[in-house]
Order: structure tokens, then C-alpha cells, then sequence
């Protein structure tokens, strides 16, 4: 198929400046996707501006130089470095360096420094069907599944060219004939004190990714709204373990307002009955190691902490002190609630470490340890937490961590295990 561009576009394309970059990058990937024209998105997620290697920073600033500035409003994921100065890290002098002149330069390009995973928590909420192009795969399936509005899974550098050329490449799931649902996945045999627990849904979001893949699914048998801290856990799950990067609970997501609707009127392609069994080999999978024993570490916040999960947290610790370190990574927008009454400084004299900016599974933060044991109720986390950190993992509930973190030893508090 042809890509067809507005004079304003090739003319834009053709000159020499950052602008002009952005927008033959946008171009470019348009003609690779097959996309007929670019469209224009009504925001952006940069997920680029976390430090990989010089070259991204190069890249930052090469736009930088040539006066390019993002034309829609334009949010930031994690960064590699704490600015907030809540937590430390271990990068190298001269990498440390780099990243922060990479952050730097998205900041110069017009990027909201946000600094967070869970932009839709700071009030990055585009509307429903308003196109936008959007970085960070939690981000991206909460975006396009609990919001509604529309994006494609945009990666480094794609990501910020979007945002200054204001434009995406129009295939994939911003069209409506790609949003529809092919795969039913029935949860009507699992138990409703199940659902309703915390413990649930990054086990389901970890199966429903490995069972979809790319494809979009549908979730049917859910009585209630479990609530966009737990759609949230689901979908950075799925992307995680899936490539998922839309996905619809009928009854509750935006575009499924019953299953019927969520198919597009049309029969699926595939239909999987959820039983306990599966969830209990789900559950199983996301942790690498046993569960006896001391840990070293518990680690929550992937997809960042909301103020609502800081609350549950403080519930749980109930003025106890920790005996191994609880690190709980959040935004910008969290952590200012949680200065505001003092709240921040009760959890640190209890032992938590709070994590702002950024988070322990993408610079390194934990302390280098061979055979060191993570506990986490993040389904995001135990997928990534084992290559990227070199901790073995133990996944449980909210609960479970807080008080595997008080008694330094994997502890399981719930009856559903």
C-alpha cells in the first residue's frame, strides 16, 4: 500500500533540522508498517529516555541541537537515575553521566519530567479514541485497554519522533478493525474471593499473556470491576509475559461493554476456560526459587505504586520495622502526597526504601549479591527481576511481602495458595 503525505509532511521530511529527523523517522516506519498516512496523536509516553548506551543520549541531544521540540504534550517513563534523591544507585561515574544528560535533554525537547511507568496515575489520561503514541508496554495496554484511547506499542526513539512531528503511522491498533477481541478467556470457574484479591490478577495477567500472545483477548466472567490498580497489575503482566498490548474485560473496559461487543458481533477465534488448576501453574511459574528460607530484598512498584497501594502498604506494616530492605517504586505524583503529611519519612524509619524516578529492575539499585532471593507481588517484576537483577524470585501477594519483609523470610499469608 502507498503512504500518502500532506505537502506539510514532505516538506517537513525534507529538511535538515531535528524537526525534519522526527519526522522521516515517523516516515520511514510508516512505510515499513504499510500504514496508507500518518495521523495525527493527541499525545506521547517517551519510554526513550532511560539510558541504554551513549547512543541514545547522542540521539536525544542531536535533536536537541537541531531545535526539535515536541508538538503534542509528551510524558516520560523512568529515567536511570533517582533525581529525587530518595534512593542511590550503582552506575559507573561516566554512565551516570550520560544519563543524566539524556534526561536532560528530553527535558529540552519539552518532555513533562514525570519520570514514571504509570503516567495515567500523574494525569496523563487521553480520551477514549483519541490516537496517541505511547512507550512502555504497561502504559501502553492500560492506555489503549482501561482508557481507551489508541496506540501502538512505540519503542525507543519512534516514540519521542512521534511527539515532535505530532504525527503516527496509521496501522495496527489504531484502527478499529484490529481493536476487536479474537480470544475468549473465561474466568467464571475461578472463585470470586479470588478475583477480589491482589494476588490475582498479575497471575492472570501472566497467563492471559503467554495464552494471547499478540492477539486481543477478552476476559469474560468478571462480576465486579476489580479496580484500575489491579487492570493495571494484569496488563503489565501480559505485556510482560505476552506481547499484548490491548486487552478487554467485558463488563468493565471501555470497548467492552458486554462480550458481544467486545468480539465485534463476530464469533472467536479461540475460546479458554480458566480453571484453578491453570492459576495455581501460572502462580507457580512467576517464581524461580523455593520459598523456604531468608530473602534479601522485597521489591514492589511495576507498574509504579498509586497513593492507593501506598495506603494498603502502610496498613500492612502497621508501625513495624523491617528486617530486609522493602523497596517500593513510585512517581513524582506519589511521592509529593506522600511528603505533604509526613508520611514518607514514617515508612523509611520503618525500612522501605522508596524509589522515585526510576525502579530496581532497570538500573542497578539492589545491592550485587550471588544468590540473593527477591520477594515481589509484581508479575512485571518476577519476569524481568531474574535477567536483569541476577535475584532469584518469590512471588506473593502485597501481604505476603510486607511480611515477608518483617520476618525476613518468604511468608504466604493468604488461603487461596
Amino acid at each position: 500500500m502507498a503512504l500518502h503525505l500532506s505537502d506539510h509532511e514532505r516538506e517537513v521530511a525534507a529538511g535538515a533540522d531535528g524537526p525534519a529527523i522526527a519526522m522521516r523517522i515517523v516516515v520511514e516506519t510508516a512505510r515499513l508498517m504499510g500504514a496508507p498516512r500518518l495521523i495525527p496523536i493527541a499525545s506521547a509516553h517517551i519510554d526513550g529516555a532511560l539510558y541504554h548506551g551513549d547512543s541514545g543520549t547522542l540521539f536525544a541531544e542531536r535533536l536537541v541541537e537541531g531545535g526539535a521540540k515536541v508538538a503534542v504534550r509528551a510524558t516520560l517513563n523512568v529515567g536511570s537515575l533517582d533525581l529525587t534523591g530518595c534512593s542511590q544507585n550503582r552506575l559507573p561515574p561516566a554512565e551516570r553521566a550520560m544519563a543524566r544528560r539524556m534526561m536532560t535533554a528530553y527535558r529540552t525537547l519539552g518532555c513533562e519530567p514525570t519520570w514514571t511507568c504509570a503516567p495515567y496515575q500523574a494525569g496523563h489520561r487521553p480520551a477514549q479514541g483519541s490516537d496517541v503514541a505511547w512507550g512502555e508496554s504497561n502504559a501502553v495496554v492500560f492506555c489503549n485497554s482501561v482508557l481507551g484511547a489508541r496506540t501502538n506499542r512505540y519503542g525507543d526513539f519512534l516514540d519521542i519522533a512521534c511527539a515532535i512531528a505530532g504525527r503516527a503511522p496509521d496501522y495496527g491498533l489504531h484502527r478499529a478493525e484490529n481493536r476487536r477481541a479474537r480470544v475468549v478467556v473465561d474466568v467464571s470457574a475461578l472463585g470470586a474471593a479470588f478475583l477480589a484479591s491482589d494476588v490475582a490478577w498479575p497471575i492472570l495477567g501472566s497467563f492471559f499473556g503467554r495464552a494471547v500472545g499478540e492477539s486481543v483477548g477478552v476476559v469474560t466472567g468478571v462480576q465486579r470491576h476489580p479496580g484500575e490498580d489491579a487492570l493495571k497489575a494484569f496488563g503489565a503482566a501480559s505485556a510482560s509475559d505476552g506481547s499484548v498490548g490491548l486487552f478487554h474485560v467485558a463488563g468493565v473496559t471501555p470497548e467492552a461493554p458486554d462480550l458481544e461487543t467486545a468480539l465485534g458481533h463476530e464469533p472467536p477465534e479461540a475460546l479458554i476456560v480458566v480453571t484453578p488448576a491453570m492459576m495455581a501453574d501460572a502462580r507457580t511459574r512467576l517464581s524461580t526459587v523455593g520459598a523456604a528460607g531468608a530473602i534479601d530484598a522485597v521489591a514492589i512498584g511495576s507498574p509504579h505504586l498509586s497513593v492507593g497501594e501506598f495506603d494498603r502498604l502502610e496498613a500492612g506494616l502497621a508501625g513495624r520495622r523491617l528486617a530486609v530492605p522493602l523497596y517500593a517504586c513510585t512517581g513524582r505524583h506519589a511521592l509529593a502526597v506522600l511528603e505533604a503529611n509526613g508520611r514518607r519519612d514514617s515508612l523509611e524509619r520503618a525500612g522501605v526504601v522508596i524509589v522515585a524516578d526510576t525502579c530496581v529492575v532497570v538500573t542497578p539499585i539492589l545491592p550485587e549479591k550471588p544468590g540473593a532471593v527477591l520477594m515481589t507481588n509484581s508479575g512485571k517484576f518476577a519476569h524481568y527481576a531474574p535477567g536483569n537483577t541476577g535475584y532469584g524470585v518469590i512471588y506473593g501477594s502485597l501481604a505476603d511481602c510486607i511480611e515477608s519483609a518483617v520476618f525476613g523470610r518468604a511468608v504466604f499469608t493468604d488461603a487461596l495458595r
